[in-house]
């Protein structure tokens, strides 16, 4: 059977350019010198991508990994620690401090908006006895980006550190990660970068190092023990057998984003048309402010259910979209237009099949998705 056309919020679509770098010849990464280098000239292939001069480490692990090795190696039990969350993965943060004895207290956004900045410093000016923040940059299950660009130098005014998941962003949205002052900044390889699931990559400031190795308290935790990586060059050696495969096929990704197009502005322009083609059809989209570039979250349609649009996909178009989880479950459809997702063909083919599927399950539209996409992208 052929394989469905991946239009999720991630893993995405794959380049057959990267899929034959994952089958190259693996060598001993423990062992070979050589691989040192390959591994650390990746990371400052990504550097390139976060724009930053701070270290950057990749990790053997899905992006959850990157969350809970950052909340492993800075929070000691009964450090204060503000979760700023406004959906589902920012509530998340709140659990992995708690798993590592953080007293955690939330600063809770509207969930359809992104977070207000303004409301943020009214909250920070009254409480700020806070070790670092956590935060989300782009809500994926809501379709929400967050201003990271000005919440985190904000954090920055009351010594706050920051621990950023930008996930489902960086790739897609710009990131300036020096210039935002951010320290911790985490990523997973199956989202915009559009390589296979299975590694994360973060970014460290200086001042996230001087902590992790000041603890008073041993970090309590080995996989996730950032620390342990201080001198992995120096010293060429790895707290663990990296995933060599899957670094070969980052390795191209990456390449593939540095050597292409204007990719921040792609995922601009055919993020926007996408929203534009849903809301002229007369649809729903879930945000109300802070619309995502990486992915479009909608409002099922009265007239039908989520499972009955995806089934309909599936069956007669071979293309996979995404519903959401938690709060979310069964009220949205989601659109990744992400990576190798977010081509102007290829979302053309995912809104025709979309409006296809909705006028064969009774929902009302003005016009057709697929034109008004056309129109708003020329």
């Amino acid at each position: 059977m052929k394989k469905p056309l991946l239009m999720t919020p991630g893993p995405t679509q794959v380049h057959e350019d990267v899929r034959q770098a994952m089958a190259k010849n693996i060598t001993n990464p423990d062992l070979d010198q050589d691989f040192f280098e390959y591994y650390k000239e990746t990371c400052n292939k990504l550097k390139k991508i976060f724009k930053t001069e701070n270290e950057v480490l990749i990790l053997s692990g899905e992006g959850i990994l990157g969350l809970e090795a950052a909340c492993a190696s800075l929070i000691e039990p009964g450090d204060r620690v503000l979760c700023i969350e406004n959906g589902i993965f920012g509530r998340g943060f709140k659990d992995f401090a708690e798993i590592y004895g953080a007293e955690v207290v939330c600063f809770e956004g509207d969930p359809r908006k992104a977070i207000d900045v303004k409301e943020l410093k009214e909250f920070l000016d009254k409480d700020n006895d806070f070790k670092l923040a956590t935060l989300v940059y782009c809500e994926t299950p809501s379709g929400i980006t967050n201003p990271v660009d000005e919440i985190c130098p904000l954090l920055k005014e009351y010594n706050i550190l920051s621990i950023v998941d930008s996930v489902s962003a960086i790739g897609g949205e710009p990131i300036e990660v020096d210039k935002w002052q951010m320290d911790i900044v985490l990523c997973g390889s199956q989202k915009c970068i559009s390589a296979a699931p299975g590694l994360t990559f973060l970014s460290i400031s200086e001042e996230a190092w001087n902590i992790m190795k000041n603890r008073k308290a041993p970090i309590a935790s080995f996989y996730c023990n950032l620390a342990l990586w201080e001198n992995w060059y120096e010293e060429k050696w790895f707290p663990y057998t990296q995933s060599i495969s899957d670094i070969y096929g980052l390795d191209c990704a990456v390449d593939r984003i540095l050597k292409g197009d204007n990719y921040i502005e792609r995922h601009r322009k055919n993020g926007e048309a996408v929203r534009k083609a849903i809301t002229k059809a007369g649809l729903e989209l879930y945000p109300l402010s802070g619309f995502s570039n990486t992915v479009t979250t909608m409002i099922v349609p009265e007239e039908t259910t989520f499972e009955e649009i995806n089934n309909h996909m599936l069956k007669e178009h071979n293309i996979m979209i995404a519903g959401a989880f938690d709060y979310l479950k069964d009220k949205v459809i989601r659109i990744g237009h992400m990576g190798e997702n977010c081509y102007e063909e290829k979302l053309y083919i995912t809104l025709k099949a979309l409006d296809e599927t909705f006028k064969t399950l009774g929902v009302e539209m003005k016009g057709s998705l697929q034109k008004h996409f056309v129109d708003e992208i020329d």
